[in-house]
């Protein structure tokens, strides 16, 4: 059977962290592949932020293209690709995707998730938000395929490392293309006992 594709951007903004870990979760998924595209802000910030270098991250990936080639496959429509997941994404590449600027493969990659109709995951990341990333934001979030998640800790699931933050994070990134991992832990609500004050 034909394993599901899912392209996995990256950019500069912080969080590269975040890359390696759905990249080591699509490789341990069944059923799944990775197609990575990364900038090359985020090969610097990679640096920055881990020990590993862009080519150890790129063997995580199934299959890898430049961020100049614009003609490479997930640049049609008529590539198979699954859906798409940009992680971090920058506030210039949320800007890029909003207003059809795909002067990269990354963006049009993601353009053409918009057109296809295909899910488009964007764990945004800045912090504070100024009036124009929040419209950005809306205006993408008004896409029905478009899920904008920000890579925010969670600690219902009593986390005990930062590596379990970082897979708990990643496998939620994950989740909107069918991929539920065993590191996903879901809120299971609370009983009406512990609600009492």
């Amino acid at each position: 059977m034909e394993k599901k594709k899912i392209i996995v951007g990256a950019t500069g903004a912080s969080g590269l962290p975040l890359l390696i870990e759905c990249l080591k979760l699509i490789r341990r998924a069944e059923g799944f592949s990775s197609i990575l595209l990364m900038t090359r802000s985020a090969k610097l910030t990679l640096q920055h932020e881990s020990d590993m270098k862009a080519s150890e991250a790129a063997g995580l990936a199934d299959e890898t293209f430049g961020i100049d080639e614009i003609g490479a496959g997930p640049a049609s429509g008529s590539y198979h690709a699954t859906g798409m997941l940009i992680v971090p994404c920058s506030m210039k590449t949320l800007a890029g995707i909003c207003s059809g600027y795909a002067d990269n493969l990354l963006l049009r990659a993601a353009d053409v998730m918009l057109k296809e109709k295909r899910p488009l995951v964007l764990a945004v990341r800045e912090s504070p938000l100024s009036a124009i990333h929040l419209r950005n934001m809306h205006e993408l979030s008004l896409l029905p395929t478009v899920h904008i998640v920000p890579p925010m800790m969670v600690f219902y699931n009593h986390p005990r490392t930062l590596e379990e933050m970082l897979q708990q994070v990643a496998a939620r990134l994950l989740a909107p293309f069918g991929l539920i991992s065993k590191e996903y832990r879901c809120w299971q609500g609370l009983s009406e006992n512990e609600t009492e004050e």
